[in-house]
């Protein structure tokens, strides 16, 4: 069979679905925020500085993707992630590697369409996965090194800086990604915009509450007045407790997620011990019109209760 009679329906297959995925996305994150669907793109807000953002660097493609809201959902991970990445470049990738998933579960005669289809999905979304991940792990470094951020910045206040002076100190000897937010953030100060929507912008870049808190204070700060040296202080002892108890918490659920995880390969590792014991046992399992099936469906289950587990195990303080 041609190479191309393969991979033109595993790249429609899997565009399909990954488009499929992130617009039911999209419409639960415009329902949740009580948007109508269409405004999700204008809800995240506009560019934060003047810049000319390409999607993709081949004009087909860009033009293609144009056509879709879902590429703002992307292009916001991505930027949260901090990649250098086009979403043509993301969408080629998932479309790349749904490709190979297919190409490669193809080859396996005995499984069966559905579980050809699922493979493909979870191959096409794999580098979407790994921007989810990047993202959250730089989240979780940011909340880490915020409230020493926040000591420094008490710091430079109580020696006499102004604000604008302790931040630019901040985003100077400080590190990132907390240095690479405050430059974003006192660079859009310095081309003329307000604290207010500087300081909004990086709520909307870093989602977190404790950046959420940052903001307030400082935004109240610039109405009512007073010693934001000591408010600082006070919400930087909040969140390094805030923090503390995180790590308990996923000290906790450490044991739990190994515990998934072993779960998830030990039927796997039973399964190849007794075929090289006993490779007749299992014959009769391979050879039955409806054993083929039933080990798709079992490799799904088992798979699906993966993250089952782990999304039980996602404690949040």
């Amino acid at each position: 069979m041609p190479v191309w009679l393969i991979l033109i329906p595993a790249f429609v297959a899997a565009f399909s679905g990954i488009a499929l995925l992130l617009v039911l996305a999209k419409d639960a994150g415009a329902q949740s925020a009580g948007l109508p669907t269409g405004e999700i793109a204008e809800a995240a807000g506009s560019p934060l500085l003047l810049r000319d953002e390409v999607v993709s660097t081949i004009k087909f493609w860009a033009r293609l993707l144009e056509r879709f809201d879902f590429i703002h959902i992307i292009k916001q991970r991505t930027e949260e992630a901090q990649l250098d990445w086009s979403v043509g470049r993301i969408t080629a990738m998932m479309l790349l590697s749904g490709a190979l998933a297919y190409s490669l579960l193809g080859y396996l005669q005995w499984l069966p369409g559905f579980a050809i289809a699922g493979g493909v999905v979870l191959g096409a979304l794999t580098p979407y996965f790994f921007v989810l991940r990047r993202r959250q792990k730089r989240f979780t470094s940011f909340e880490e090194q915020l409230p020493d951020a926040l000591d420094s910045m008490c710091r430079a206040l109580r020696a006499g800086h102004p604000l604008p002076a302790a931040i630019e100190l901040l985003a100077l000897e400080g590190m990132a990604p907390v240095s690479t937010e405050m430059r974003k953030t006192f660079d859009e100060w310095k081309l003329g915009m307000s604290w207010d929507q500087a300081l909004d912008n990086l709520a909307t870049r870093m989602p977190l509450a404790d950046v959420a808190l940052f903001g307030a204070a400082v935004k109240l700060h610039s109405r009512s007045g007073g010693k934001l040296g000591s408010v600082l202080a006070n919400l930087s002892e909040s969140m390094r407790e805030s923090n503390v108890l995180r790590g308990e918490v996923r000290a906790v659920a450490a044991h739990g997620k190994l515990t998934a995880t072993i779960l998830t390969v030990l039927p796997g590792l039973i399964a190849f011990m007794m075929n090289m014991v006993n490779p007749r046992h299992l014959e009769l399992l391979y050879n039955h019109p409806y054993g083929k099936n039933l080990i798709a469906v079992a490799c799904g289950l088992i798979v699906l209760a993966h993250f089952v587990m782990r999304r039980i195990l996602d404690i949040r303080p």
